[in-house]
């Protein structure tokens, strides 16, 4: 039997369940950002994805917090830059610690043994600890609305540097059994890559 759902007649949160619980996997962003007083904020985010790789562009979506900007919002609309690591295996436990809710005059970095490393072209820090990470340039912003309410907004970014490590690269392509992405499922739990099948695409 097929259950039929308005979510127009739903709660955010049952909302919410539908869409983690069945969109999956998700791969996991975590973000770095800096605030006007140099504090570095970090972050992971699931509302994550590839835009365009001519120019390389990712996007991100952070809801709001009580009708303001969460703190990674609000970095990158004043800095126009940020970090994005891929979550993987040998790092997530690091990840899942800085999503705990913290002043903004605090680092959540302080919390995790991971290494705050310079960026090449924008002065937002990444870290050590990610097999891959990429320096991102603010593009573009979109609010998005709950009738005349705005929700949340999603960032649209240029990669403008690429950080990959060695171990994991060969001509050009990164190997995913290497790489050991995890990706975000619904509740508390997470996914590993599992089996990889290839199928031919038609001409």
């Amino acid at each position: 039997m097929l259950l039929t759902i308005d979510p127009s007649k739903n709660t955010e949160r049952q909302n919410y369940k539908l869409m983690t619980g069945s969109i999956i996997p998700r791969p996991v962003a975590f973000v770095t950002t800096k605030s006007e007083d140099g504090i570095i904020n970090g972050a992971p985010f699931s509302y994550f994805n590839i835009v365009s790789s001519n120019p390389p562009m990712v996007s991100i979506s952070i809801q709001r917090l009580n009708g303001g900007f969460k703190d990674t919002a609000k970095h990158i609309i004043d800095n126009n830059q940020f970090v994005v690591h891929i979550v993987d295996e040998d790092n997530v436990e690091q990840v899942n610690r800085t999503a705990a809710s913290l002043p903004i005059t605090e680092s959540e970095i302080s919390k995790t043994n991971l290494t705050l490393v310079d960026s090449h072209k924008i002065n937002v820090p990444g870290v050590r600890e990610a097999k891959v990470r990429m320096e991102c340039q603010f593009v573009s912003r979109i609010p998005l609305r709950n009738g005349e309410e705005e929700t949340g907004d999603l960032f649209i970014a240029e990669v403008v540097q690429f950080h990959i490590d060695e171990s994991i690269y060969n001509d050009g392509r990164i190997d995913p059994k290497k790489l050991k992405a995890v990706s975000r499922l619904a509740g508390w739990n997470y996914a590993k890559i599992g089996d990889i099948f290839s199928i031919e695409r038609p001409n």
